[in-house]
């Protein structure tokens, strides 16, 4: 009698490959291992940086209780098959620097990485977190040819928390009981909408006077150039590393969860052929749907005018492709 398995599917552990191996890359690297959610595959440019970092990340394995893979190269075939690329590498913010200075060298950056992961990867999910977010998502849908569901970028979570952690440190509450929710490009004009923003499902506007609410707005909206002038040499990277980790989540284990991320619209709110951050059910299929909020006349045209900014510069770096 023949003793060979004949089981009709193997197992196949998930793998998610973080391309740039900063402070962002590392970090979310640590989260998806020691959350057990899949083997990483961490990769840069630079040699011996990705293969330090996956190793030191490795030999926590035994303390943090978890035995998944954690390899770092500068090989994109070791990141072959990956379930989800996180896209993170770009030249960081620096103090007196908008998103928007970062636009040339971080264009070409991406797109080469999603070229180069695709290759690789071609059943993959792409999540981008390079700034300026809402224009590198936009290239790096062109540099893969994937549908745009396949494609997005991390913004809204990351601005919703912060907004989030505003309205809770200035009510005194657990921010487990407050639910955020900002719209519209990763930058300056950044939508966030105090009339769907919650404490255990009492409007801010009801708590909070208008004075109050415009002062916590514009923390949210400078967020993370606060976080870059106090800092110096570097930005913000735990909260964006664990914004993204979300996703990955949310993916990996099809939560079907409604977040605010940058996804493709093809009408909705008036837009179409953008990346933008709005409600999206995101799942095993990527941004499966948006919903479209029933926004004021003052809010969509915030948005709309979010949106300008993010055409042109999406305008601006094809131009320099």
């Amino acid at each position: 009698m023949s003793t060979t398995s004949h089981a009709p599917n193997a197992c196949t552990p998930t793998r998610v490959a973080i391309i740039g191996s900063g402070n962002v890359g590392s970090t979310l690297a640590q989260r998806i291992a020691e959350r057990n959610l899949a083997n990483v595959v961490l990769l840069d440019i630079v040699d011996g940086r990705p293969q330090g970092v996956a190793l030191d990340l490795l030999e926590a394995r035994g303390i943090e209780g978890h035995d998944r893979q954690i390899v770092g190269t500068t090989d994109y075939a070791m990141t072959a098959g990956s379930d989800v690329v996180v896209i993170t590498a770009g030249l960081p913010r620096r103090p007196g620097m908008s998103r928007d200075d970062l636009l040339k060298t971080n264009a070409a950056i991406v797109m080469e990485a999603a070229q180069k992961a695709i290759a690789h990867s071609p059943n993959a999910i792409f999540i981008v977190v390079t700034n300026p977010l809402d224009v590198m998502t936009y290239l790096a849908w062109k540099a893969t040819g994937l549908p745009p569901e396949r494609v997005m970028g991390m913004a809204g979570i990351l601005d919703s928390a912060r907004f989030q952690t505003f309205i809770a440190l200035e009510l005194g509450v657990s921010t487990a009981d407050v639910s955020a929710m900002v719209m519209g490009s990763h930058g300056d004009l950044m939508v966030p909408l105090p009339r769907y923003s919650t404490v255990n499902g009492i409007p801010i506007t009801e708590l909070l006077d208008a004075d109050t609410i415009a002062r916590l707005v514009h923390r949210t909206r400078n967020g993370g150039a606060e976080i870059v002038e106090l800092m110096q040499t570097g930005g913000a990277y735990y909260a964006p590393a664990s914004s993204t980790c979300v996703m990955v989540e949310t993916i990996l284990l099809n939560k079907s969860r409604l977040l605010p991320i940058a996804s493709y619209l093809r009408g909705e709110y008036r837009l179409s052929d953008i990346f933008i951050g709005v409600p999206t059910r995101l799942g095993c299929g990527g941004a499966e749907s948006v919903l479209e909020l029933q926004l004021s006349d003052s809010e969509l045209k915030e948005l709309h005018s979010s949106a300008a900014v993010v055409r042109q510069g999406i305008d601006r770096a094809m131009a320099l492709l």
